[in-house]
């Protein structure tokens, strides 16, 4: 007969298997590479950053046109609600003749919207308030991102 420890430790070994078939990750919309990312510069043409990226998620014709790359990941465990664990807008910005002029890569931190190419919080800008809608309204699950 096995002593309290024993059991214990049996039990444990015997559920690890299977704690991984109730959580499920997945994502949703189009994740851009970070190596994809960096090849593109700028003064790339709109013709290297579809090849690179593939279409956008959505595109922005505002002062210049901008193109949009939405991702966001989630996880499931067991019943539960999904969790939003990432989410993501790689934004590229192209002058009137079709080449990069800027990029963005944003994520939500915190409740900021937070430019991970550069490091720092947004304080401001055109599609400022374009990208919180996106990020913010992502976590609302009726909006069925």
């Amino acid at each position: 007969m096995l002593n309290f420890a024993q059991r214990t430790a049996l039990l444990v070994c015997l559920s690890l298997p299977l704690s991984g078939c109730f959580t499920q990750t997945l994502v949703h919309g189009q994740q851009v590479s970070p190596d994809a990312l960096q090849e593109i510069q700028v003064g790339s043409s709109r013709e290297q950053v579809e090849l690179l990226l593939g279409t956008p998620s959505t595109t922005s014709n505002l002062n210049g046109e901008a193109y949009y790359y939405i991702s966001q990941k989630t996880e499931t465990v067991a019943f539960l609600s999904p969790e939003i664990v990432d989410q993501r807008v790689v934004a590229i910005y192209l002058d009137d003749d079709g080449y990069v002029k800027s990029m963005g890569n944003y994520g939500l931190e915190d409740g900021k919207l937070v430019d991970y190419l550069n490091k720092k919080t947004r304080t401001g800008g055109e599609d400022y308030g374009f990208l919180t809608q996106i990020l913010r309204g992502a976590r609302n699950p009726s909006l069925g991102l």
